[in-house]
């Protein structure tokens, strides 16, 4: 991977959630980038976020903090993050700073998607 596309965002809409797919190295230089994305979905209403790991090989403390910055706003709206697909090596440092406590982190897309649906219906009731 080149400087100029070491992070890439792919992004679609899959049943009632919008999904992020991270390629790449999210670090302090490309953490703006996926700061965009987010803030561009919670202006627009869309608190359902599911952000798919499966391509990104490295997190630094910068990309961790953009989570951090919205999970608040974005529960508070009715809905939550929650993060997939992850390699080890990158959820060894959510696990080391302890983000498995505060985010649902789901090995597979599907539990995650499933699991938005079930708390809609639940909340629809």
């Amino acid at each position: 991977m080149t400087q100029e596309n070491k992070f890439v965002i792919n992004q679609r809409h899959l049943e009632k959630v919008e999904c992020l797919y991270l390629k790449g190295y999210l670090d302090a230089h490309t953490s703006p980038i996926l700061e965009s994305a987010l803030e561009t979905l919670v202006k627009d209403g869309k608190n359902n976020i599911l952000v798919n790991f499966r391509d990104l090989d490295y997190i630094s403390s910068a990309g961790l903090g953009v989570f951090m910055a919205f999970i608040e706003d974005v529960r508070e709206a009715g809905g939550d993050i929650k993060l997939t697909d992850m390699q080890q090596k990158v959820f060894s440092v959510f696990d080391l700073l302890g983000f498995p406590m505060l985010f649902d982190i789901e090995k597979e897309e599907k539990t995650a998607i499933d699991k938005f649906n079930s708390n809609e219906e639940r909340v629809s009731d």
